[in-house]
Parts: C-alpha cells; structure tokens; sequence
C-alpha cells in the first residue's frame, strides 16, 4: 500500500506535491480533476497511482478550463473537489474560475496554482497571487511541505465554511521540496452527491451575477475575520524589533535562516493566508518595528499593501523591498539572493568568503531531444523538403518536448505564445506573409487548445503546414494519459479518440498519417503538403522513445548502434544536420555514438549518406 494511504499518524518524507495530495485525503477528497503542467505534475501523476484505492474519482481533463469546470460540478453536488495547475494553466481557465467565486460551492473546492518563478519549466513567471485578488477568493502559501499538506486540508474546511473555492499557491521550491510531514487522520468521503437546483446562484445571468457579486463580498468580509485570527499568520520572534520582516512562502525559511545565522535582531511576520491580507495584525506588526524588509518573490504585492498602511500609521520608517531596490520582481530566491539583500540592508558583509573555485568549470548541458526521439525524424525530414527555402520558412511552435527543435541544428522554432497558439499564429502568419508556414504541435496540446485553431483555420482559409506530433503520451509533464491513448486517469481502459477523424470532421483535406521512423516518407509527406494550396495536416505518428526503450527492454531487444570508421567519411551530416546527442566528435575528428546513451532508434543509419552506421550485434542489458 502507498504510504499516502496510511490511516495511522507517522512522519513520513514527502514531497510537496505528494503533501498536497495527503492533505486532501485527510479532508476526505472525492473528486480531482487537472491538466497535468509542471511544477504541478506530480499530483496528478500520483493520484494516477493510488486513486482507485483512494476511492476518489481522478481524470486527466483535456485542459485547465475543462477541469475546474468539472471539479466546480462536483463542489455543486456536495462533494469534496479539487483541481490542480501550473500557473499559465490558470490562464486557461480564467473565464470559469472569476465566475466560480460568484456562484461560491457547496463541497469544499480548493485550487492549486503552481507557480514558476524563475521560468524552470514555464514560458513566463506571472505572479498568480494577482488572480485570487482579481477573483476575491481566499489565498493560502504554505511554506514548506508539511504547511503544503495542513494548508490544503484546512482549505477545504475553510471552503465550505465560506463557501467560497480558495487558492492554495504554491512555488516550484516549494513543489519539488522533501520535507518530514506529520500525517493525520483520514477524513470521511461522501460518495456520490446530489445537485439541489439553484438556478439563481448558478445561472449567472447579468442579474443572477448582480446578486452573486454582493454574496461574494459578504463571504470576503468573513474571510477577512479569519485571516486576522488564521493559525498560518504568526509572529516569530528573533531576539529584537530594529528589522520586521513580513514575509510568505518559501521566502520565510531562508529569511529566518539568515536572520538567526548572521544574528540580525528583529521579528517576522509569516503570512500563510495572504488574501484577505490581515491588514490589523500587519498595522500591529508594523508599530512594533524601527524598519521593515518586505521578502516576496514575484510582484510587489505584499509591499504595496504595506507602504499604503505604514504611510499613516508610521509614515517615517524605512521600507525595504522591491522599490527600494533591494529585491527584484525576477526570479526565485535563494540563499545569495537574501544574502546579498541583507548586506547591503543592514551593512553587515554576509556574502560567503574565500569560496574556493573549480578547477574546470562544469560544461553547460541545455536541454535537448533524446537520442531517438521521433520529434527529430520529423524536424529532419520538413527540413529536406523545404531545400532552399528553409531560412524563408516560418516555424510555428508549440509547448512540449518538440519546442527543442528551437536548437542547432534544427533550427525549427521562430515563434511561441503559449497552449495551442502554434496553429492559431500559423494561421496569421499566413495571411500576412507569402512565406511557407509550418506549424508543429503535440497530441496532447492537440487535444487541450490545437482543435479550434484547426475550424478557424479552415474556415478563413489558412493555407499552412499543421503536424500534430502524435508520440502516444504527454512526455514532457512525465508520460501521462491522453485522449489518443485509450487509458483514463485511473489507468482503466477508455474510447481512443482518433486525430485523424477529428482533423477530418473539422473540414480538411489533406491529412497524411506517417510513422517518423520513415524518412523517405515523411520527406514526401511534407513536399505534397507544402504543394497544397489549403490547410494540410501531417499527424507524425511514433511512440515516445523513452516508452519505447522500456518495452524493447522488457523484451530484451534493445541493441545500440556504432560507426565503421573504415567506412565512416567524416562528412559529419550525422553531426551538423541530424543532430542526435548520442552521436559525437572525438579530439581525433573521428565521429562515435555513445552507447550509453544511444537508445537504438536507429534512424542515424538512414541519415548517413554512405552508410556508415551499423546495429551492435550485442545486445545491450
């Protein structure tokens, strides 16, 4: 049994995630739905794995909007809902979350937003404190996992009792920490549930809204007595008032770190409800200091509210944040990021002395398409058909493992907004240049947002090459189930819906369906498409090598490749035109594939124009 499943109390080392997904349980959660998105993956990812024998219902929706919809259904009916995201997912389900907040819930609803600051995994860092603001909703930050975990049950309780959906935001350091988390009981479920009609709570009809509106800041006022008084929200004291600290999140382990290392006198406010911003305990806290550090990562938000209550309560003393310079709006912290803020606010030199340098300095690793990834075959084969137009050509991408194809020496990424934007931006571009077009997308943002830009496309009459790069899964979020796939996210078998039926019923064509590992194919795929004078879609089909190298293992057929470099010419198209990272150019000018990393794929071999590339006879275990 997993460890997440334990009805009695231990300390357990868990991930923040995975005390996100204890904390429900001991709400006694019943439904969860979400788009998987890192830093938020492994929620998702591990109510896959215990769901069933958690006796809670959990699907991998087709996107954001789609989840929360779905989970806010459930809330209606009574049951226990929660729904989970990375930040730009919110985005996507914006329209339904502002509206969610009117018609309030019955069932607890708590919503996960995993931000990025730092752009780890994230084509932005928006700050989405803002989004519980806009909506006026209840925002908890948890701080370390096992407040991950305390946060989201209390969540639930704090939901229902206000009957409002809260926000528990979340970072990526605070996703991906591993900390001690003390669990507690197992909360009851409540099964199936059942909707009582209410047409003017949820109807939301201009005047329904009108009067949803007033309950919402009714509800928000109650929130507010609660933030006062909220157990998340303390004053830790460190031997001394000159510096207060009002601080959030993850920001507060390194801030008391510091301040207790380098024996900075002062206190901390540690706010782990942060809307409605307790603005009479800050007023207190604020009295009781010589001069205030606001730490935050993201926006000023925390400071702004601050400098506008110190202003006529205290309105000489100094404030150092964000506007005063000390701290950006960019990135994460960490260690040297305070450290330096803290010299430079106190005048005490904390920055760390005499570290010693590396001898060599460890060489840069982007990341990049693994050996065999289908995504390159595909890249390699539009390339050859464009010829000479290729530097003319326009390469819409998308987000997924395949935005890669941005990198030497590929090449094949010139611009990128978001979710499904490769096929809406392709069809501008090709309204607004006579440039060839060529739009890339993976199955599974295929099914999140790539459907609509497909009618838009065809019924303005967009003329552009569309791949829907179909490797069977959701790779770059970690292998999950997609509508293509034929499992659901309890890992039961369900309908596969087909690419091609859709792409047909949407109106086009031209569709050619083409195995990467095809070459000579695919090549002639792409120089009809480009010939067409309409919308044509190529769906590259090929499972994701990583599952694929799994199955020949199981199968004890995997061998890797190696080159005879009696008959290698060191013409180095494997190198300068394919590109695949297993394959090397030693001191010598000799070229090797490394067969550790070298996953057997095999299309190297077609590349070579001499024929140079060989399977290893032995078989590799």
């Amino acid at each position: 049994m997993n460890d997440l499943l334990t009805k009695e109390k231990k300390r357990l080392f868990l991930l923040g995630n995975e005390a996100i997904v204890r904390g429900s349980l001991e709400a006694g959660l019943d439904f969860a739905a979400c788009y998987p998105g890192t830093p938020s993956s492994e929620i998702g990812n591990t109510f896959f794995e215990i769901g069933k024998d958690a006796k809670v219902y959990f699907e991998f929706s087709t996107n954001e909007k789609v989840a929360l919809e779905v989970a806010a259904a459930a809330s209606a009916c009574g049951l226990r809902s929660m729904t989970f995201m990375k930040h730009v997912g919110l985005n996507v389900a914006a329209d339904a979350f502002m509206t969610v907040a009117y018609t309030g819930v019955r069932g607890g609803f708590v919503m996960i937003s995993a931000d990025d600051p730092g752009c780890h995994s994230s084509q932005n860092e928006q700050d989405n404190r803002y989004y519980a603001r806009i909506a006026n909703i209840p925002m908890l930050e948890p701080a370390n996992a096992q407040e991950a975990k305390d946060m989201t049950k209390v969540g639930f309780e704090l939901s229902e009792m206000l009957e409002l959906p809260v926000m528990v935001r979340t970072t990526t350091r605070l996703n991906h920490v591993r900390g001690i988390v003390h669990t507690g009981e197992l909360g009851p479920q409540r099964g199936k549930g059942k909707f009582d009609k209410d047409p003017r709570r949820f109807v939301t009809i201009p005047a329904h809204a009108r009067l949803g509106h007033i309950k919402l800041l009714e509800r928000m006022a109650k929130a507010l007595e609660v933030s006062e008084k909220s157990e998340f929200n303390k004053i830790v004291d460190m031997d001394g008032s000159e510096y207060g600290i009002i601080t959030s999140g993850v920001s507060y382990n390194y801030a008391v770190d510091i301040m207790a290392a380098a024996g900075i006198k002062g206190k901390i406010l540690k706010l782990g409800m942060t809307w409605p911003l307790p603005e009479a305990m800050i007023s207190d806290f604020i009295k009781s200091v010589d001069k205030l550090v606001i730490i935050e990562e993201g926006e000023p938000l925390l400071e702004n509210a601050v400098m506008v209550l110190a202003k006529d309560l205290k309105p000489e003393i100094p404030v150092y944040g964000k506007r005063s310079g000390h701290f950006s709006v960019m990135g994460e912290y960490g260690p040297d990021v305070m450290k330096s803020a803290f010299s430079r606010i106190t005048g005490m030199d904390l920055m760390p002395k005499d570290v010693p340098k590396p001898k060599q300095e460890l060489p840069v690793r982007p990341p990049s398409l693994c050996p065999g990834c289908p995504h390159r075959s595909t890249y390699y084969a539009a390339k050859r058909a464009l010829k000479q137009n290729f530097e003319n050509a326009i390469f819409s991408s998308d987000i997924g493992c395949y935005t890669l194809g941005i990198q030497e020496p590929l090449n094949m990424a010139d611009f990128l907004l978001c979710m499904g934007s490769s096929v809406d931006a392709a069809g501008g571009f090709s309204k607004a240049t006579d440039q060839p077009v060529l739009a890339f997308l993976g199955d599974s943002t295929f099914f999140h947002s790539g459907i609509h830009g497909v009618v838009n496309a065809v019924y303005n009459r967009h003329k552009f090459v569309y791949t829907i790069l179909d490797n069977r899964t959701t790779a770059m979020t970690g292998h999950q189930p997609n509508p293509g796939m034929g499992t659901d996210g309890r890992g039961d078998p369900a309908p596969m819906i087909s690419i091609e039926d859709i792409v047909k019923g949407c109106g086009v064509d031209f569709i050619r369906t083409v195995d990467t590992s095809d070459i000579k194919e695919m090549q002639k795929a792409y120089e009809d498409a480009l010939a067409h004078d309409k919308l044509a879609v190529i769906i590259a089909k090929r499972e994701c090598v990583l599952l694929e190298v799994r199955s020949r293992k199981k199968a004890g057929e995997f061998k890797t490749w190696q080159i005879n470099q009696e008959e290698c010419k060191k013409c180095q198209v494997c190198i300068k035109t394919w590109g695949c990272p297993a394959i090397f150019l030693a001191d010598d000018g000799t070229v090797h594939i490394n067969e550790s990393i070298c996953n057997g794929c095999g299309i190297c071999a077609k590349v070579c124009p001499f024929k140079a590339i060989h399977e290893n006879e032995e078989v590799r275990k």
